[in-house]
């Protein structure tokens, strides 16, 4: 009864207006970021594990779908395609993962080149269906994680120096600033996890579908959140089990070893290599929380939440343990101490 309820549902939902695609639901960003906390190292900055701090990393886990609520258009074209990347278009643009530019405006520079010489390839803009201007971009998130891993890194950077020669409220300051950027950045991070937010497939097969793959416009919706809603996810279990943090370079590594955003994109081609599978999942009845056979997609969904909150605790680590001291604020705050 259950499985045929879940087909009746899945059948129905094309009718109902579309809402915008998101990754994993308010409660399943939150517990990424939950993990990430619970992995973290004993020595990282103790203000970060004070309740209110990590209720606060926790609570904006959902700020940048919060932003996508708007109706200015402005935001939402800034917005949105930070949330996914759809790996399938780069043959469009004729550009190969390793060579991505590791900068935003040089990869829309290359997209915008070959849009220019091949403008047949390439769709108008619809604005009645897409006032955003999204539509038609395969998306910039892992330039989104690793724009925010920067401010995050700079951030710890003029924290160490604020803790060393500032005033008590200059520290709670950038300690808060801190904690914005831990937060909103595990969204992103967590987005990159949910292999819907790696393809052009990302709610429902479009195309060409030999295998018969579901055309539901709300299979997105199910798998953020409305199948382990359902299936049960026992978020404590999970948290006890918190992988541990560690940086993603050893101290005294090359430039080259430092360099995230190569790293961002390998992590999202192997997510992009789950996408296909979930939707055998849910061709086999696995993502159907009815029985043995129903519950077999939350563990699959589990494993990428807990993926989601090793990254993003890496990621953390990464950028406070690599931040050296922002030297030109240190000159700065050593001038005022001496009252120049």
């Amino acid at each position: 009864m259950k499985t045929l309820l879940h087909l009746v549902l899945l059948a129905a939902l094309p009718l109902l207006p579309a809402v915008p695609a998101r990754a994993w639901d308010y409660e399943n960003h939150r517990l990424v970021n939950q993990l990430a906390l619970a992995g973290l190292p004993k020595d990282f900055p103790a203000f970060v594990r004070e309740p209110a701090a990590r209720e606060r990393v926790a609570f904006l886990s959902g700020e940048p779908d919060r932003w996508r609520n708007t109706t200015e258009l402005a935001l939402k074209h800034l917005n949105e395609p930070d949330h996914f990347f759809d790996v399938e278009d780069l043959a469009l643009y004729q550009i190969a993962p390793r060579d991505l530019a590791p900068f935003r405006y040089d990869f829309v520079a290359q997209m915008g080149a070959m849009r220019a010489a091949n403008p047949t390839n390439f769709p108008h803009v619809d604005v009645s269906v897409d006032p955003g201007h999204n539509r038609n971009l395969p998306g910039f998130l892992p330039w989104a994680i690793a724009e925010n891993f920067g401010k995050l890194k700079s951030a710890f950077s003029y924290l160490k120096v604020f803790e060393e020669l500032g005033t008590p409220e200059e520290i709670a300051n950038a300690r808060e600033d801190i904690l914005y950027l831990m937060g909103v950045m595990g969204h992103y991070v967590g987005d990159a996890t949910q292999p819907l937010h790696t393809t052009r497939h990302y709610n429902g097969w479009v195309g060409e579908n030999p295998k018969g793959y579901t055309t539901s416009k709300r299979f997105h919706a199910w798998i953020d959140g409305g199948y382990l809603a359902k299936a049960g996810i026992d978020r404590a279990a999970l948290l006890k089990k918190a992988p541990a943090a560690k940086p993603l370079w050893p101290a005294g590594s090359s430039a080259k070893e430092q360099e995230v955003f190569p790293k961002l994109v390998e992590f999202i081609l192997e997510q992009h290599k789950l996408m296909e599978p979930l939707y055998q999942m849910d061709k086999d009845g696995k993502l159907t929380p009815d029985g043995e056979k129903g519950l077999e997609g939350r563990a699959f969904l589990e494993k990428q939440i807990v993926k989601s909150g090793k990254l993003l605790g890496d990621l953390w680590v990464t950028a406070w343990l690599h931040a050296p001291p922002d030297n030109f604020l240190k000159g700065q705050l050593n001038k005022r101490k001496l009252g120049k």
